[in-house]
């Protein structure tokens, strides 16, 4: 469904009809600090008094429209180059004036709680708060919201960066821009929507994901939580008095207390499919936005295989209702987490990986590996610095077209050579190496599908596998494990991306 200026007319003006007599009024997108995207025409809208005359003004440029019947309007800018500060008018019966307006590159920054990780909370804190002051990047913050139906505004404002605006800002989105603006010296605008323990089914419109055969299970499995949630939140409200009389005795015993009763999940809850897609990505449509950066998947780990499909949908679904195009999306791959495996093992999170990864086959998508930099026992690795580096690598090549390396390793092909296997890569840049005395995370197998840890060398751009306890290989698998150990890396010092060659089917294959 393209946001196309009739649709959109007719979307907005359900908001704003009982207002009468109103204001010129705008999104809350436009406030001072804003930063506008370069080089792409720019949407301006809002609302005001039926038929209303609109004049918007920005440094030579004027463009005049008229409000419709409900006082609705849309008009666009023509291309600006990057600069400013300018000043930004829009006038009707009543003028509001947008100070300190840039004009760059905009990116959205969206996920779970790793993309809302702040910078306060990340590696090197006090250091990195302490210097950030980058008057030329510009934070807005989306409020968390959850919507059953599309909403047309978000509660937020254009903030500039310093060292009070960035700490409870997304680490990954700072980072990111921050290396974008050092290297192409434009403003950068963030605009960080988020929200932690989120699946990507509630960041998807209703309608795509409609259209898709993975909706009917999740539609079903909903239906039936909506319906049940009277006699839920009911049984709830005993269980949680029951808990705080036990949990008071315990705590008086000095004894361990019990998990708190869990809250049963409202028809708002953040879960539910495309309720933050409504009240999260919806209102942000046609601010012009250079890309997306995307980082999220731990809560779709389960249902991996379900993801091959959820993201690619919610990737097109993003990309046609913006009305920009096949715009970059950029997306961090799941880091390292869980305890050591002595053995291989299947992996539900290397199953998500993969699913990630595939979503590359999308164009003007990329990659950001950081399979070296989780941590054990903490789903929120602090080492946020790389991945926004790495994130901001793919947009400088695949975006901006800067000569650089930006991936590590990536599987290419495999032959098998008498009790060998031959594993061939793209992206090596400067040739494969290892980090440590010996080459570790390849495992090999079979037709009986038992992998074994396998024996693996350098030669080149491939990797030799091989095992005395495997004499006819068939399959080779690296990093496959939700915490692995693993160290093949490029030239360009970036890991490579965990994968397997056989296609037997996975552990989430029937989950949905």
């Amino acid at each position: 469904m393209k946001y196309t200026t009739r649709i959109f007319l007719v979307i907005i003006s359900v908001f704003f009809a009982a207002q009468a007599h109103a204001v010129v009024s705008l999104p809350a997108l436009f406030s001072d600090h804003m930063v506008l995207q370069r080089n792409k025409d720019i949407p301006v809208w809002g609302h005001s008094d039926a038929r209303e005359m609109i004049t918007v003004t920005i440094g030579t440029q004027k463009v005049v429209t008229t409000a419709d019947a409900t006082g609705s309007w849309l008009l666009h800018l023509g291309p600006i180059e990057a600069g400013g500060p300018y000043i930004l008018t829009v006038q009707g019966n009543n003028t509001i004036t947008f100070k300190d307006v840039l004009v760059g590159d905009v990116w959205v920054c969206s996920g779970q709680s790793n993309m809302a990780w702040s910078v306060k909370r990340s590696n090197n804190a006090a250091e990195e708060i302490a210097s950030a002051q980058h008057p030329k990047i510009r934070f807005f913050g989306v409020k968390r919201t959850a919507a059953q139906m599309p909403q047309q505004d978000v509660k937020g404002a254009w903030a500039v960066c310093d060292s009070q605006s960035v700490a409870n800002f997304s680490a990954v989105g700072y980072f990111f821009g921050r290396r974008l603006h050092k290297t192409l010296n434009v403003p950068i605008g963030l605009i960080n929507t988020s929200w932690g323990g989120t699946p990507v089914e509630a960041w998807t419109s209703l309608p795509a994901l409609q259209a898709t055969s993975d909706y009917a299970p999740l539609h079903q499995r909903w239906t039936k939580r909506i319906a049940n949630h009277p006699k839920a939140k009911a049984k709830f409200k005993v269980d949680l008095e029951k808990w705080k009389i036990a949990s008071d005795s315990l705590k008086a015993l000095g004894q361990k207390v019990p998990r708190r009763p869990r809250t049963p999940q409202a028809p708002n809850h953040p879960h539910r499919p495309s309720v933050l897609y409504n009240g999260m990505i919806a209102p942000l449509i046609p601010y012009a936005i250079q890309g997306a950066i995307w980082y999220q998947g731990e809560s779709n780990a389960g249902r991996a295989y379900q993801y091959r499909t959820l993201f690619p949908t919610m990737i097109h679904n993003w990309r046609a209702d913006w009305g920009q195009g096949a715009f970059p999306f950029l997306f961090v791959q799941l880091a390292n987490y869980r305890k050591i495996e002595e053995n291989p093992v299947e992996s539900n999170w290397a199953e998500l990986r993969e699913a990630q990864q595939m979503a590359l086959s999308l164009p003007n998508t990329g990659q950001a590996v950081i399979i070296d930099i989780g941590e054990t026992d903490n789903i929120h690795p602090k080492n946020k610095q790389d991945v926004g580096l790495r994130l901001a690598l793919a947009a400088e090549a695949q975006v901006y077209g800067k000569n650089n390396p930006f991936s590590g390793p990536i599987y290419k092909s495999m032959q098998i050579e008498n009790d060998k296997i031959r594993i061939t890569f793209d992206h090596s840049n400067g040739g494969l190496k290892k980090k440590g005395k010996a080459l570790t995370g390849f495992a090999i197998a079979g037709v009986d599908k038992k992998f074994v840890w396998a024996d693996a060398t350098i030669e080149g751009n491939s990797v030799i596998v091989s095992s005395r306890e495997i004499i006819n290989p068939v399959a080779v698998r690296y990093a496959w494990a939700n915490n692995p150990i693993c160290n093949l890396y490029n030239g360009a010092n970036l890991p490579a991306s965990p994968f397997r060659t056989d296609t037997w089917p996975g552990i989430t294959a029937n989950k949905r």
